[in-house]
């Protein structure tokens, strides 16, 4: 099983009948370059990297953008139509009215399998105690959360939101709930992966915002920034694989990750044993 734990689905063509919105998520995501993919496109792109499912993301940037970029109804209007090959999150915006409401109906009625926010983009700190709630209602449910950590390239974001060391006390008063920090905490991989080994319920994915080569930006950050054995021995169970598709190329990564010199059982935990118990199990 080889699942990508990190995919937008902004431009996928079932949820784009409307040019307006479409537009509003080319400029709302700062990714202009790309068009509309039908699902066939998209079962084609998986074949060639070798994938099997993909974690579809949204986003809900209500108190900033004044919207949801994707909405969680969509989310689960994607994987109906494929649910063999898609995993839908939810989000929501924790500084709008009614959120918490909304990501309760997301897990009971609309079925969907963890919390993704972006603590840069909606512009607080992870341990913010306006926070409790949602994380509180994720162990209630058993959900995960996937959180935005380290750079983004969105605009109206700022980084030291997400910087990893914020998500520290998050990750000490709730050991029951499995976080993850997207893009390895990028630049901060250190401060991620210390983390990572002192709390057990703390994951991380390799869907860094790399910048002009897959394979050389992997080789820096995973065997050099941190060092190749850190993850193939202590980290091994916290690591998955993710591509932040549609900025970056799956194709790319999935190789990347895969020429790294990892062994062979390594890279089967972070092709997917880790995502399944990250997610608490697949339906």
């Amino acid at each position: 099983m080889f699942i990508d734990m990190h995919v937008y689905p902004a431009f996928f063509e079932p949820i784009n009948e409307d040019p307006a919105r479409e537009e509003m998520r080319h400029n709302a995501l700062n990714i202009h370059r790309n068009g509309t993919a039908p699902l066939e496109h998209i079962f084609n792109q998986m074949r060639c990297a070798g994938l099997d499912k993909l974690c579809l993301m949204p986003a809900d940037y209500t108190s900033t953008l004044g919207c949801a970029v994707v909405e969680n109804e969509e989310i689960r209007r994607l994987v109906d139509l494929a649910p063999d090959k898609f995993i839908g999150f939810a989000s929501v915006d924790p500084m709008a009215p009614g959120a918490l409401e909304k990501l309760e109906h997301a897990f009971t009625d609309l079925g969907l399998k963890g919390l993704k926010l972006h603590p840069g983009r909606q512009h607080f700190y992870p341990d913010d105690e306006r926070l409790e709630p949602f994380y509180q209602l994720c162990e209630k449910y058993n959900k995960p959360v996937m959180f935005h950590a380290g750079l983004s390239w969105e605009p109206d974001t700022q980084t030291e939101y997400g910087r990893p060391l914020r998500f520290e006390r998050v990750a000490e008063k709730h050991p029951r709930l499995r976080i993850c920090l997207a893009q390895f905490g990028w630049p901060w991989v250190r401060e991620t992966a210390m983390l990572m080994v002192k709390y057990e319920n703390v994951y991380a994915d390799t869907g860094a915002l790399y910048f002009d080569c897959a394979k050389e930006f992997f080789v820096q950050t995973f065997t050099r920034d941190v060092p190749l054995t850190w993850i193939d021995r202590s980290l091994r169970h916290q690591v998955m694989f993710a591509s932040s598709n549609p900025r970056f190329e799956q194709i790319r990564m999935a190789q990347a990750i895969g020429e790294l010199g990892l062994r062979d059982s390594t890279l089967d935990l972070i092709r997917g044993q880790n995502a399944i118990d990250f997610l608490g199990g697949l339906d």
